[in-house]
């Protein structure tokens, strides 16, 4: 990928426009069942927005006055080098670290003065794909799922088993559920991460260098899985990563941290 010129740069607080849907059956990868995926649904209200905040890592403060929005349906790259401070924004927009200054929200839910008891309300708007999976290795594909039900409040059996079907058909692994996450590949224990981020409806994923274990041909499964996603989920996607290739393969929206603050290189549709 060439160099980004610096005149494509403008501020963060000018949100680009969604990308336009693809065309019919592009982006399809196998094993992935489009039927059931319901229609984008349109809204006006951006899945994640922040105004003038202030990111810090304890008391250092990471990056400044970030200004952006995400619309639902959306697809959108956070690059930068290591240290840049992906990953702290990534934290406080999923409540692990607070939100010091500034205003924010993912899913209408306000990220300024969370308490403890607001931390699981949260965590059910949004899902999160680690690049390291993060399974429970002593538990099924199926037992990985209803873990993360139980802990999100679902209560009832059937409906639950009948989420854990449903993400797990929409990934391409519904014949894979009894299977412990060992006796996966690499591609399909990602693939279980993804259907996790997916059990509660979330308004937002945030996939945190979700193909940096995983070999190419894999990789670009993997972001297939997450564009499609995007586009017919109606879902948000903001995914940090280094890689410059799976951003040729599926450009889309560009954000940069750098020297301490967040630049919108602006919207590469798909």
């Amino acid at each position: 990928m060439s160099e980004l010129p610096a005149s494509s740069s403008q501020n963060a607080s000018e949100s680009a426009a969604n990308p336009t849907p693809a065309p019919a059956g592009a982006g399809m990868i196998p094993g992935i069942d489009r039927k059931s995926a319901p229609p984008t649904h349109a809204t006006t209200a951006p899945a994640l927005s922040l105004q003038a905040a202030d990111i810090y890592q304890q008391q250092t403060l990471v990056l400044s006055q970030v200004n952006f929005s995400v619309q639902a349906g959306e697809f959108v790259y956070l690059i930068g080098k290591t240290g840049a401070g992906k990953s702290s924004l990534l934290k406080t927009l999923y409540g692990d670290l607070p939100l010091q200054r500034g205003a924010g929200q993912v899913g209408g839910l306000s990220l300024g003065g969370l308490k403890p008891a607001d931390i699981p309300v949260l965590r059910r708007k949004l899902g999160i794909v680690f690049q390291d999976f993060q399974l429970l290795y002593d538990r099924t594909v199926s037992e990985n799922l209803l873990f993360v039900l139980r802990a999100t409040g679902w209560t009832d059996p059937s409906k639950m088993k009948q989420r854990s079907a449903e993400v797990l058909k929409l990934v391409g692994l519904s014949t894979k559920d009894f299977k412990m996450p060992h006796e996966l590949s690499g591609g399909e224990q990602q693939r279980v991460v993804v259907a996790r981020a997916l059990l509660n409806y979330p308004t937002l994923v945030l996939a945190d260098e979700p193909t940096g274990n995983l070999d190419p041909d894999t990789s670009l499964e993997i972001m297939g899985l997450l564009t499609q996603i995007a586009q017919e989920q109606g879902t948000a996607v903001l995914m940090a990563t280094h890689d410059y290739l799976i951003i040729d393969r599926f450009p889309a929206r560009l954000l940069r941290c750098e020297a301490g603050q967040v630049t919108d290189l602006g919207a590469i549709l798909f």
